[in-house]
């Protein structure tokens, strides 16, 4: 193509275009336009910038800056035009009459959710007894989530946690123990705490196992302290959340921060313990775990065992939540469907 022809391409492409977008009606049709125009695969000016390096020098140099102005023009034609259907989309919006005295929508308050409530409940009893509620760290480190607690690098229950970890080495703490060293190497005894927390772990998504969810941390060293006194708190509070009724058991386990351990139940309260459906014909309902306090984490922690003992638990707010409730899908706490909810409450 001469040079003739190509100044009239550029001038007719120009004109067509301002032609276009003087009469379009939606941003859609202005975006075809341009990429009719400017699209990298066969857009009209496209395809003659293309053809550039291909010309005599002075040639190139005369259409390049026809092309160069051109598409300046039809970039404010297309600026022009959107401003136009902007400003008649903004007139149309304004020109819309309220009823100003039309009755609003009533805004939708709902409840406390339920492991709060659950969680304030538990808070209430221990704050009665003395405890102080402190938080820890949701970013951990080995140290304080397995060392600390009796859990070698080589030990198989680190295995079992699935645990999160972080690039810097740091991870996301599987459990809320490990505040019990941090709070015995801050504080002297006697001591009494209540650690409440959202722990991690890798778990698949199911109707009883989620990656994230909220325990509570009991722990209580002083002189004296027993087995006993623990069953009796155990005792206190599932009376306090599940009612005066309900009676707990321990049953003989193993968890390598406490010794001896035990699984703390609660009686199901659908069916008095006789058996039913929802505890599997046992009975009974689990709550956590618990024990006394192991020596050697006693000592990592700077007390002496000789002296002082301790008990401490581990239980799931959601799960306190689910049997408190009914509640027989974990997700229900993390979708947050108002019905699901509303029924809870």
């Amino acid at each position: 193509m001469n040079n003739g022809g190509m100044e009239n391409e550029i001038s007719d492409l120009e004109d067509d275009v301002a032609r276009r977008a003087a009469v379009s009606r939606t941003p859609a049709e202005l975006e075809a336009i341009r990429t009719e125009v400017f699209g990298r695969r066969g857009g009209r000016l496209s395809r003659i910038m293309a053809t550039l390096p291909t010309m005599p020098p002075a040639q190139r140099a005369q259409v390049g800056l026809q092309a160069n102005q051109a598409k300046k023009r039809i970039e404010e034609a297309l600026a022009a035009a959107q401003e136009r259907l902007t400003d008649a989309e903004m007139a149309v919006s304004l020109g819309h009459k309220y009823d100003v005295s039309f009755p609003g929508t009533a805004p939708r308050i709902q409840p406390i959710h339920v492991l709060r409530r659950t969680l304030n409940d538990v808070a209430e009893f221990f704050r009665h007894r003395g405890f102080a509620i402190v938080m820890g760290p949701e970013i951990e480190n080995e140290y304080y989530n397995f060392e600390a607690m009796n859990i070698p690098p080589d030990h198989p229950a680190r295995d079992s946690m699935d645990t999160f970890y972080l690039p810097d080495g740091n991870l996301l703490r599987t459990h809320t123990s490990p505040m019990q060293v941090r709070a015995m190497l801050r504080y002297p005894s006697p001591l009494a705490i209540l650690v409440p927390g959202r722990v991690y772990r890798r778990d698949a998504l199911d109707a009883s196992h989620s990656f994230t969810f909220h325990q509570i941390e009991g722990l209580q060293v002083d002189r004296g302290v027993t087995f006993g006194h623990l069953k009796a708190f155990a005792r206190d509070l599932c009376r306090h959340l599940f009612g005066p009724g309900r009676r707990t058991r321990f049953r003989p386990s193993y968890f390598q921060f406490t010794e001896p351990s035990a699984e703390v139940d609660v009686s199901c309260g659908l069916c008095d313990g006789a058996g039913c459906r929802t505890c599997g014909g046992s009975g009974w309902l689990e709550m956590g775990g618990s024990g006394m306090v192991h020596p050697k984490v006693l000592r990592e922690a700077g007390y002496d065992p000789e002296n002082l003992s301790g008990w401490a638990w581990g239980l799931g707010i959601e799960r306190m939540a689910m049997l408190r409730h009914g509640i027989d899908d974990i997700r229900v706490f993390s979708e947050n469907e108002p019905a699901a909810l509303d029924q809870i409450a």
